[in-house]
């Protein structure tokens, strides 16, 4: 089991930040797996989307309608994922999801083999 905890969320007003985190913990049947780490968000009535993802190099994918606004990190040490959010809009209001993914899943950034419970953003304008 992969289990993944998100913080994080909140309200904020439009043009302001928030940094998402998800902790990661790989239990022991999984331990030996790798896992390529990333975010996703979706708001209600609306699809899943694909946020940022970081493939087992450590290369960061962001979404091309959220480049230069979101950034996508990880402390390895911590086991700790970030969302770096900035600029941020009413529509990105949303439950925002950390997910991890197989290698072959790696680069869709709207797929999960595991994700959080999630954690609201909500932006007012």
């Amino acid at each position: 089991q992969v289990q993944l905890v998100e913080s994080g969320g909140g309200s904020v007003q439009a043009g302001g930040s928030l940094r998402l985190s998800c902790t990661v913990s790989v239990g022991s049947g999984h331990a030996g797996w790798s896992w390529c780490m990333g975010w996703f968000r979706q708001a209600p009535g609306q699809r899943r989307e694909g946020v940022a993802g970081i493939n087992l190099e450590g290369r960061t994918t962001v979404s091309d309608s959220l480049k230069g606004r979101f950034t996508i990190s990880q402390d390895k040490e911590k086991n700790i994922l970030y969302l770096q959010m900035n600029s941020l809009k009413p529509e990105d209001t949303a439950m925002y999801y950390c997910a991890a993914r197989t290698p072959y899943n790696c680069d869709l950034l709207d797929v999960d083999n595991f994700r959080g419970q999630g954690t609201q953003v909500t932006v007012s304008s």
